[in-house]
């Protein structure tokens, strides 16, 4: 205790004096007058939180003088948010009356300014407890696609990444614990995304611009995925999951637990999880159905292999904490459809190319509660990330991608001001990437954001008022950007199969490269307003405008090369293709490289209370100066040897078509629905749809635009028994490119029920979950495997969970 105290001491040497002398008593209630025990009570903007007791009560010693924001919430109920005076010596005495509400209310924590999906002015929805732990998947963008607004790009179940209101890979930010998670994800759809949902407390989706708060890559949203591997606290928790799954033989472990002293707060978490090739209702590839025989079938190198393991401490004192925690994670899995002669080729045989992928992460965590005049809280984030990602083949790394990063954020809380409250974000991020190999098809690039940011918001009566803004500074560097000859042609349609060399000279095209040294600095500022305005007793209305700008990313500029994981040859924005009759050339672009812009307007309205909740949001969002590749028409080499032994085969394999990076206006718009009725205390069903028309401002489609989505949630729970149902239609989509093809429409039905019981004053679950039950052919459009990859067929699986 003694060294806590003198912590707290020389902080509060640091600052200015201010008196802290002023209490408060109160009681959590219920709409019937009963206390609501473990009710979670928060003064905004500080450290300070405490937990009800059973009948209903919480105590706040030692406030300082003013007016406190006090924020309530409790499960199955709507959250309260209450402005209190507090005065010198004297105790307030207050009584808070919570309301029911059918809909799961969980607060955003890696925001400096209190949001949850009922109470801000932009769109927000958190997956946690019991249906993160149901829904969870071994790939991000698979586990959190149940949520409105977010789909996945599907990637054979091994490599998934989210799809935001139409817009994924460099616009949506994945972020850990509030910092870039710092791998290559964003860059190709076959990189898996460096972090695990079976050990995560909650995954939190802020869906529209979130750039104030995670910068320029975040203008499409973010997806936060949160533990507590630097503990806050030292009350000893846990839980634990053993599971396997019938549709790929999948098995898997995982546990976290927090334990510690007065002092000192301890944290450790782990999975393991090792799968098979996953099972299909109908063969794999398209063009292949009509030659196989009635059987199983599945999708061939889908399988993985993975593991990872995180240990955290931290040092409590009375106004914080500090501490810090080292996480090693490791893959391995297949990569499906990437292979270099067709279906029988020898790479195939040997169980197809696959992805080795390492990261270690360093993160540094602290909150300190300062209570001065101008400076009620700081908050400090910092990372480390040192990742790799090779693809062998053959047992031999083809190619390499290396990441490492550095970040750190300050936010600084400042006391309340004219009633603001709001804080003041320093932000910095430096990244170094490096790829090697055959399909190093960008550049090793180095990046760095400096960053300011604003954020506040102040209660006037009904009315929430919600400003920030934000200035980038973001360089974006190379020392070896490529300009190679690219030999190219067309197709023309009159050619056949037939026997073919394509042994060219590669050492005679490789003279002609040229390298170029770059330097691109952007300066993107971004800005938004919203409010929320409580009409009348249990509904809301949310209004937020936004203009966010974006610098493009180092793979939207500098790309040149094959990339098989989209099986397209990339021409990155630096460079311009040049046609004069019968020449064509690649050049570097006379065009000025400028910032994407979004200009966004999101419209919610909610039912908060009662048996019957619902959110309905409407948004449209033009941006300007979109970066997105378009079909050349030409094709290239994929620069890999194709040996069929003097054998016939595709005169065009071994060949890409050539997408080069350009700009236009584009705009996205539509809705997200979700109605819930709380028909008993036990039962409860839900309505849900969603849906985004992505299109070019002058006329066109952008490509792989998730469908119309549709479906019915219902949800029986008692005290032992939890029963789930699932229904999702997804619509046709035919609103396609020129290089897209309509996808088919489908419907998916899953199910769970899990049963609980205590066993040596632990809680235990014991749950059975299916599936695609109807074992559909479903085939995802946003996805760069459609053709190749659909979900997969029925399964079912059974596992056994317990927490304590």
């Amino acid at each position: 205790m003694y060294k806590r105290t003198k912590i707290a001491l020389l902080i509060g040497a640091l600052m200015p004096a201010s008196g802290l002398a002023g209490s408060i008593e109160g009681i959590v209630l219920n709409k019937n007058g009963k206390p609501v025990a473990g009710a979670d009570v928060e003064v905004e903007g500080t450290i300070f939180n405490t937990i009800t007791d059973s009948n209903g009560r919480f105590t706040f010693p030692d406030l300082r003088n003013g007016k406190a924001e006090l924020h309530i919430s409790a499960p199955g109920f709507a959250h309260l948010h209450k402005g209190l005076m507090v005065t010198d010596n004297n105790t307030e005495q207050v009584t808070f009356n919570l309301s029911k509400s059918p809909i799961e209310v969980i607060d955003v924590v890696a925001t400096p300014i209190h949001m949850s999906a009922m109470e801000s002015a932009s769109s927000v929805s958190v997956l946690a407890g019991d249906n993160l732990r149901r829904q969870q998947s071994s790939s991000l963008g698979d586990s959190i696609e149940k949520i409105v607004g977010v789909h996945t790009n599907f990637h054979a179940k091994v490599a998934s990444t989210p799809v935001i209101r139409g817009l994924s890979g460099p616009r949506v930010l994945i972020a850990q614990n509030g910092l870039d998670v710092s791998d290559v994800s964003r860059v190709g759809p076959d990189h898996s995304v460096a972090s695990e949902a079976s050990t995560a407390q909650q995954i939190e989706v802020l869906r529209g611009p979130a750039t104030l708060f995670y910068g320029s890559g975040a203008v499409g949203g973010v997806v936060n995925v949160v533990d507590g591997r630097v503990p806050k606290d030292s009350v000893t928790r846990g839980e634990w999951l053993l599971e396997t799954n019938s549709v790929d033989d999948q098995k898997l472990g995982s546990f976290n637990v927090t334990t510690g002293t007065e002092s000192f707060g301890f944290y450790a978490d782990g999975y393991i999880r090792e799968s098979n090739d996953y099972e299909v209702p109908v063969p794999a590839e398209l063009e292949a159905e009509e030659h196989h025989d009635a059987g199983s079938y599945v999708v061939e190198n889908s399988a993985e292999k993975s593991n990872g393991l995180t240990l955290g401490s931290s040092y409590l004192f009375n106004n914080g904490y500090i501490g810090a925690s080292v996480e090693k994670f490791n893959r391995e899995y297949g990569i499906p459809g990437h292979t270099h002669g067709g279906a029988h080729d020898e790479h195939s045989e040997e169980g197809g190319v696959f992805a080795d992928l390492e990261q270690t992460r360093v993160q540094l965590q602290g909150e300190f509660n300062v209570e001065d005049s101008w400076l009620k809280a700081v908050q400090l984030r910092g990372g480390y990330t040192d990742y790799e990602h090779a693809e062998i083949e053959e047992g031999q790394a083809g190619t390499v991608f290396e990441n490492e990063t550095h970040e750190i954020r300050l936010d600084l809380i400042h006391s309340q001001y004219a009633d603001w409250n709001g804080a003041i974000s320093l932000h910095y991020k430096n990244s170094d990437v490096v790829a090697a190999g055959a399909e190093a098809f960008t550049p090793p690039s180095k990046s760095e954001t400096l960053a300011l940011a604003i954020m506040e918001e102040k209660h006037f009566g009904d009315v929430l008022l919600q400003l920030g803004a934000r200035v980038e500074r973001v360089t974006l560097s190379s020392d070896h950007l490529l300009l190679p000859h690219l030999a190219f042609h067309g197709h023309d349609e009159t050619e056949e199969v037939h026997e073919h060399n394509h042994d060219h000279d590669h050492e005679e095209e490789q003279s002609f490269i040229r390298v170029f040294d770059v330097e691109h600095e952007f300066t993107p500022v971004s800005l938004s307003a919203g409010i929320v305005w409580d009409v009348a007793p249990g509904y809301n209305i949310g209004l937020a405008v936004s203009r966010s700008e974006r610098a493009p990313s180092a793979s939207e500029l500098m790309s040149f090369g094959a990339h098989i994981g989209t099986g397209t040859y990339e021409v990155g924005s630096l460079f311009a293709l040049h046609e004069d009759g019968d020449d064509s050339h690649i050049s570097l672009t006379e065009q000025t490289i400028d910032l994407e812009t979004a200009n966004n307007i999101d419209l919610t309205l909610r039912k908060t209370q009662g048996d019957l909740g619902f959110i309905i949001n409407g948004f449209y969002n033009q941006i300007d100066n979109y970066y997105y590749q378009i079909g050349t028409g030409l094709f290239a080499e994929d620069g890999h040897e194709h040996d069929h032994g003097g054998e016939s085969h595709d005169e065009h394999e071994g060949e890409l078509p050539v997408f080069i990076f350009q700009t236009d206006d584009v705009i996205l718009h539509g809705f997200e629905a979700q109605i819930t009725w709380q028909a008993t205390d036990t039962f409860k069903a839900t309505l849900f749809s969603d849906y985004v028309r992505s299109r070019l401002k002058n006329g066109g489609d952008l490509p792989r635009t998730p469908p119309l989505r549709f479906g019915t949630q219902l949800r029986y729970e008692n005290e032992q028994l939890s029963a789930h149902l699932d229904i999702t239609r997804y619509q046709k989509q035919d609103r396609i490119t020129s290089n897209e093809t309509a996808t088919n429409g489908y419907t998916l039905v899953d199910a769970s029920v899990s049963y609980g019981l205590s066993v040596l004053n632990h809680d235990i679950s014991i749950y059975l979950k299916g599936s695609n039950l109807t074992n559909t052919e479903a085939r995802v459009h946003s996805s760069f495997l459609k053709n190749v990859a659909p979900r997969p067929g029925r399964s079912i699986a059974i596992g056994v969970r317990g927490d304590f």
